[in-house]
Parts: structure tokens; sequence; C-alpha cells
């Protein structure tokens, strides 16, 4: 079975990432840290219900990375924006056979946390990135642990696409989560969330 890990927002750079998720939300982001494997760098954002918020960038300090990068990043640009959504499996292999597409496992690791990513070859997930990525942690480390709570809670992630009906089919044998909803249109994710502020949304 299959469970919403996290969100992952995609910007050109941290320093815009954070910028707007913060003025957004009205909260402050935590530091995260590399990705040697991919060349990357994050910062994060601990949510209600054991998820988090990932901002994520190609790391500029980083070496050049052997293969096209996880979260289709080699291809973003423009304002930051939502561009993943991220399942966690009790079964990683099992599921993975039931939703080609999805990548082949990579082992990573950042400071004393461990897991596997399934990364397409491509660095590219179906529909148009709005299938999830899917991933086990190693271990019983979780990075939303660790996290400052930041008053904020998913309350709506909404998965647009105009095959949206084919992708909640496709999950459905997998995953149940009540915050998630599919909706025909344009490519797409947004979400929104309860913040120490009032209502607040991502896209």
């Amino acid at each position: 079975m299959l469970a919403l890990d996290h969100i992952a927002v995609a910007c050109e750079t941290l320093d815009e990432g954070r910028g707007w998720v913060e003025n957004v939300l009205g909260v402050s982001l935590a530091p995260g840290g590399k990705h040697a494997h991919f060349g990357t760098h994050n910062l994060l954002l601990g949510l209600a219900d054991g998820l988090y918020l990932e901002v994520i960038a190609i790391d500029p300090d980083a070496a050049s990375a052997a293969r096209p990068r996880w979260f289709d990043l080699d291809r973003f640009s423009g304002p930051p924006r939502i561009g993943n959504w991220i399942c966690r499996s009790d079964a990683l292999l099992s599921d993975l056979e039931h939703l080609p597409g999805a990548g082949n496992p990579v082992e990573l690791r950042r400071g004393d946390l461990r897991w596997r990513m399934a990364v397409p070859e491509t660095g590219i997930l179906p529909f148009d990135n709005c299938h999830p990525a899917i991933m086990a942690w190693d271990g019983d480390l979780h990075p939303a642990a660790r996290l400052p709570e930041s008053g904020c809670r998913l309350s709506e992630l909404v998965i647009s696409h105009p095959q949206a009906p084919q992708i909640s089919a496709r999950l459905a044998p997998f995953l149940d989560e009540v915050v998630l909803r599919y909706e025909v249109g344009a490519p797409g994710l947004r979400a929104s969330f309860e913040t120490p502020s009032g209502p607040r949304h991502l896209g």
C-alpha cells in the first residue's frame, strides 16, 4: 500500500522557492540538505499528520549529475510551483511492478536518513509528472519527525490532468487518501493548507 509522504515545490533557486512559500503560507522554512546523487538541495516545512513540504532546486555548487535529475528538475523553468507529490510504499518493489513508468529504485542518503526513490530514467514521471513519485524509507527515521511544528495542515491536494480519471483508477488499489482530489484539466498540482493565518493555497 501507498501513503502520501510529502509534497515537493520545484524552483530555479532555493531563495525563490523560500520566498514564495514563506510569503504565501506565512511561516518559515527549516534547513534541509544536499542530495549529492542528483545534485540538488532543499528546504523543509513540517506539516500536521506526519507530512512535510519540500522546496527543492538544482544545487549550483554540485557537480553535474550523472543521469537526469529526479522531479524533472533538468527541464524546470519559471516561477516556483508544486512539481511533484511523493508517496511512500510498504512494499516498494511489488508496488512498482503494478505502476509501470514510475521508475526504478535508487538508494539515497542524507546524513543519517536512508531511503529508496523510484526515478524514471528520463526523470519524468507518467502523466506529465502528475503521477506520484514512489519511495520507501529505510529504517525508522523520517524528516517530518525532526521538523519544528509550523501550525500548517494540508487540507487538499488536487491532481489536475486531462486523464485524471485514469490516474485515479490506476492508484485506487494502492492509495486511499482523503486529502486527494483528481480533476480533469491542464496538467498540474495545487494544494490547500490551513495555516496560523488562515486558509492558504499553493499551485
